[in-house]
């Protein structure tokens, strides 16, 4: 039993030199970097817009689209990685690759779309 308890001993042990270090960093960083807050330091930066006038501002949808298809073909890459790696095991070939045709479709059906609702035009 003593042997059981002796391992989460080093874990503990990790724990405490691990929170020592970044402890240690943090008040380091905290004792050595200089302070000499400003007016305009102490403003609100967003997006490199001044905080000036109102709450709301105008900004074009199209600049959502553009993150959502950036999403859309990093969801796509995800799925791609894992399917490479079961493609090639025994077994699944036929199974996967027709799987990932039918994932394909949809997203060129939907890239189709975009691009014929001129969302991919920069202009």
């Amino acid at each position: 039993m003593r042997d059981y308890f002796d391992s989460y001993g080093v874990l503990v042990a990790l724990i405490v030199v691990g929170g020592g270090i970044v402890g240690g960093g943090l008040a380091a960083n905290r004792l050595l970097r200089p302070n000499r807050p400003t007016a305009e330091k102490l403003l609100t930066y967003e997006c490199g817009v001044d905080p000036v006038g109102g709450g709301w501002a105008h900004s074009y949808v199209r600049y959502y689209v553009f993150a959502y298809l950036y999403v859309v073909f990093a969801v796509d890459a995800v799925f791609l990685f894992p399917w490479a790696t079961v493609f090639s095991a025994p077994g699944y070939g036929a199974t996967t690759l027709g799987e990932m045709f039918v994932f394909l479709v949809f997203l060129a059906a939907g890239l189709a779309y975009a691009g014929k609702k001129g969302v991919l035009s920069w202009v």
